[in-house]
């Protein structure tokens, strides 16, 4: 038992003393490692690359993901800022020819532009016209009368085409009916006047005709009311143009306008009545005849 005890402990002993000697080996600065050190730190490298690319890959693809959400966010955004951009730059443009043709007359009382406006929200649609009715939840006892214009944030959708006391039938300007038009005008360098009316159910396009030939329409220019039909109050953002054609005879201009906003979509709106007293004749449904 003693001979066997002093065995483990010699053992014990040995193996101490070779753990500290290589471990003092290991501390000691060196140019060349010994095949041992160099087999155990391969191994290491090897099995810590095996797990680094699918740790990393999987951190790049949720960051990509967090990259994407991100990007999406920021369009969303952008996006917004330039609705509200388009916008203002129309009311701009608008204003400032307004204010150059009338800078003179400092006195002026009349503005095309103001109106009282009701809020109303879209309860029916009848899916065979779809492009062409809707009705809405006020009527004459809210103030609606027939020809009041119909917006959807400050964009022209249509007009009221008949009232009850608390319902109205509002007719859209995607409408083929022939009386329904829009006295309207090409903003730009040479600004140019016409009438919407039409629209091109195939391109979803509305038609504004009797552009003079002479006029040069730039493609993504606004279209805005002129305020001149009577009924519509000025400054109503329309749509841009996408395209122009000259009619067979070439004495006139036919511009193709992408609509504002979707008239095929349309929840909520606000009938409109502009405070200046229009001179066109409401009776026969063309109002915004120039």
């Amino acid at each position: 038992m003693p001979q066997f005890f002093n065995k483990k402990l010699l053992l014990l002993l040995v193996s101490i003393i070779v753990l500290v000697a290589l471990i003092g080996f290991s501390l000691k600065e060196r140019e060349e490692l010994t095949w041992p050190e160099q087999f155990l730190k391969d191994t290491t490298g090897w099995v810590g690359n095996v797990f680094n690319k699918p740790v990393s890959g999987i951190t790049g693809f949720v960051g990509g993901l967090k990259d994407l959400q991100h990007t999406y966010d920021e369009n969303k955004k952008l996006k917004a800022r330039l609705d509200e951009y388009v916008l203002l730059k129309t009311q701009v443009q608008d204003l400032k020819e307004e204010n150059d043709e009338f800078r003179d007359n400092l006195k002026k009382e009349d503005d095309l532009r103001k109106y009282s406006s009701i809020q109303s929200t879209v309860i029916g649609r009848n899916p065979d016209r779809w492009n062409e009715m809707l009705t809405i939840n006020k009527g004459k006892r809210n103030g609606v009368e027939k020809n009041m214009a119909v917006i959807k944030s400050n964009v022209l959708v249509g007009k009221v085409k008949s009232a009850t006391d608390f319902t109205a039938s509002v007719q859209l300007l995607s409408s083929i009916d022939k009386a329904n038009r829009v006295s309207a005008i090409v903003q730009g360098d040479d600004k140019a006047y016409g009438l919407i009316e039409g629209f091109d159910d195939k391109r979803n396009l509305l038609l504004m005709k009797r552009i003079p030939y002479d006029k040069k329409i730039k493609k993504d220019s606004t279209v805005i009311t002129s305020g001149y039909g009577g009924i519509f109050p000025k400054g109503l953002l329309i749509g841009k143009v996408v395209d122009v054609k000259v009619d067979q005879y070439g004495l006139n201009q036919t511009a193709y306008i992408e609509p504002a906003t979707d008239l095929y979509d349309i929840n909520n709106v606000m009938v409109v009545q502009r405070e200046v007293g229009g001179v066109a004749d409401e009776s026969d449904g063309e109002d915004e005849v120039e």
